[in-house]
Order: C-alpha cells, then sequence, then structure tokens
C-alpha cells in the first residue's frame, strides 16, 4: 500500500508491473476500495504498469476539497495520476461507479485514454438497488450510512456475489474499515445525490455522457454479471446500444463484480483488448 498527496489530500494507491511498460488504471464502486480489483493484477502485473487506486473521498483517500461528483472523481484521478508522474495514455478498467467515472474521463480527456473496460457500469439505465436509491431520501441516507458495522457489512458484501465464498471475513473488516472513515457518510451521499435519487439513477448526466463516449470509438468492453443484484444485467443491451462499437460479454452465476468473481475468466477477454492497443 502506498500513498501520494494530491491537493493536500492524502490519496491510497497501488502500483505493480514493470515501470515502462503500459498503464493499466483500475477503478472501483461507490463505498469501495482498490481491494475490488486485486485478483486481477496477477493477470496483469508481467507486462503492464498496474495503478489501483481508492478515488478521492472513498476506500481509505480522503475527499478533495470540492464535492463529490462525477466530474471532480474524473479530475481526481487525473490529479492521482499525473502526481505519480504517469501522463501516457492508459487502459481505463472501472466498476459500477468507477465505471461511470473512467467513462467520464474518456468523454473530456480521449487524448489520455488507450481502452476502456466496464464491468457491471454505473450509466446505462435508470435501475439500481432499492438500498441506493434509499440513501436518497432526506434525513435518512446519513444515520443508514453512520451504521456501517461486521453486520450490516456482511449483508452488503452478500448482495455483490452470487457466489458467497467470496463473502470473506477479511472483505467484511474492509468495508468497516472504510465505512468509518470520517467522511464516509458524507462523500457517499454527495456521489449518489449526484447521479440520482429515491426513482433511481437520473437520466441528464446518462443521456449527455454516452454520445460523447460513443465518439471516441476507443476500443472498449463491456462485460456484465446475469445475477447482479446492484445494477441488473438488463442494462448489458442498453450499453451495447448506447456504445456499438464495443464487444460485450455476460458472465452466467456472476454478481456485480466479474472482475472479482469470475478474475480468470475476466483476464481472458480483458488482455486480447489491451494487447491490440498494445502492439
Amino acid at each position: 500500500m502506498s500513498w501520494v498527496d494530491v491537493g493536500g489530500s492524502r490519496i491510497r494507491y497501488v502500483a505493480s508491473g514493470p515501470a515502462d511498460a503500459p498503464p493499466v488504471v483500475m477503478l472501483h464502486g461507490i463505498g469501495r476500495s482498490l481491494e475490488d480489483w486485486e485478483p486481477q493484477r496477477e493477470f496483469l502485473d508481467p507486462d503492464h504498469r498496474v495503478i489501483n487506486i481508492d478515488m478521492p473521498g472513498l476506500g481509505l483517500s480522503q475527499r478533495l476539497t470540492v464535492p463529490t461528483t462525477l466530474d471532480s472523481l474524473a479530475d481526481g484521478v487525473w490529479a492521482i495520476l499525473d502526481a505519480l508522474g504517469e501522463t501516457r495514455p492508459a487502459h481505463l478498467m472501472g466498476n459500477s461507479l468507477g465505471g461511470a467515472v473512467a467513462m467520464r474521463m474518456l468523454a473530456d480527456t480521449p487524448d489520455r485514454v488507450s481502452t476502456l473496460t466496464l464491468a457491471n457500469s454505473a450509466g446505462f439505465g435508470k435501475e439500481v438497488t432499492f438500498a441506493l436509491r434509499m440513501l436518497a431520501i432526506p434525513l435518512l441516507g446519513r444515520p443508514l450510512l453512520s451504521r456501517i458495522d461486521p453486520r450490516v457489512a456482511r449483508r452488503v458484501e452478500r448482495s455483490l456475489f452470487y457466489d458467497r465464498c467470496h463473502v470473506t471475513d477479511d472483505r467484511v473488516a474492509m468495508a468497516v474499515r472504510c465505512g468509518q472513515q470520517p467522511d464516509f457518510a458524507r462523500v457517499y451521499l454527495e456521489i449518489a445525490r449526484a447521479l440520482g435519487g429515491f426513482r433511481g439513477i437520473a437520466a441528464r448526466w446518462r443521456e449527455d455522457l454516452l454520445p460523447r463516449v460513443a465518439a471516441t470509438a476507443k476500443p472498449t468492453l463491456i462485460v456484465w454479471g446475469d445475477r447482479d443484484l446492484i445494477l441488473p444485467a438488463t442494462h448489458l443491451p442498453a450499453a451495447t446500444a448506447a456504445l456499438p462499437h464495443a464487444r460485450s460479454h455476460l458472465f452466467p452465476d456472476t454478481g456485480h463484480m466479474p472482475q472479482l468473481e469470475r478474475p480468470a475468466e475476466f483476464a481472458a477477454l480483458t488482455r486480447p483488448l489491451l494487447a491490440e492497443v498494445n502492439a
């Protein structure tokens, strides 16, 4: 585990692989941490510089001085990469919220992006788990987010995976640790309300972002787990319609994080995409 200062905020990251190899940047979901991408490191380390980040205000990273929005997270990730001296075009990989952040990064700065890999990404439909929609209710969200104890954390972890063997004590402990960070509730509510509300994920930002991503025509892979309880697999057809140049894959018997639940199969899909650009 390493730390870098970005605008006075302490940001957690892990970087591995050859320093001169093509960079891969991995982005997690709301309320989550870089551990959600760790199983992919062994598949990419030999020939990539893998940079796994706790996005600002999430995981164990401190928040930035500005409100947490999709734009501020995208700008924050670019600032983290700049602070690490990584200015080459990067392969972006994002899960859930991290997928939306990666798309915003691509739309805003396409010259700095080589490929885009989206795993159960936000941005392709309004449907989202009722638990997240409840957090948008005034005076309800903050009390709920202030009670991240082991029992609550284990229940959340169970909602993320089809195979419950992935609901380990270590993952529960990490979820509790993230939930105990001073700005956890504030940041969670800021980004949740910026992207939607009780009725679901807002259309406005999606309808603005997706055409801009499609216009870049960057090599793109979209994958989903067919048993996702957070963002339903019915979003995958919408994603392929919005990004017609993208490849897609639906994992059977898989939940919200195929990069973790199906690590080898996930890597087998992503590595050819990266290799085409690296060649």
